[in-house]
């Protein structure tokens, strides 16, 4: 009987380690203290696989907002702490994707969109506190937190860990 669940638990383990190697993103200036995913494309992957909610920070190299954003994010303890609840990805540059999904209200930057873990991006959160022209738009850390609270709270998922091995 032992024997029967050696496979089953190895093929997890190895199937959990596998999928933890896509969370090998840059993190661009905005801190490595966080798990990035390595694109979009993977980050939709492990939030299918995780049933993970995804935030995704897109930014470019030259905008002066985006670079007094980054290091609050970084330093950001409460961003930290709540980024375990997430698939975490920046797209910086030409990695923003052409869609109009990922451009609700505008193409402005920065912007942080939700997505639900099915890939879907979430219209319901938003940057409350922030301009009705530019819904997407943060420029504090504390805005941001309240909207990982909401996407938290809405969604109310059970997290899996991923465990690295040395």
């Amino acid at each position: 009987m032992a024997t029967a669940k050696l496979p089953k638990a190895l093929f997890g383990f190895i199937f959990t380690k596998v999928s933890c190697f896509a969370f090998s993103g840059k993190d661009n200036g905005f801190g490595t203290s966080y798990v990035w995913a390595g694109s979009l494309e993977s980050g939709l992957q492990i939030a299918s696989q995780h049933q993970k909610p995804v935030m995704v920070i897109i930014h470019k190299s030259w905008c002066t907002a985006c670079k007094n954003l980054k290091p609050k994010f970084a330093d950001s303890a409460e961003i930290q702490s709540l980024s375990k609840h997430f698939v975490m990805v920046n797209l910086i540059d030409n990695e923003e994707p052409k869609s109009n999904t990922f451009a609700p209200d505008g193409t402005y930057i920065p912007r942080i969109l939700f997505m639900s873990p099915k890939g879907q991006v979430d219209h319901d959160i938003y940057n409350v506190d922030g301009s009705s022209q530019h819904k997407y738009f943060y420029s504090r850390p504390e805005q941001i937190a309240k909207s990982m609270k909401r996407v938290i709270e809405k969604y109310k998922i059970q997290y899996t860990i991923c465990v690295y091995l040395a």
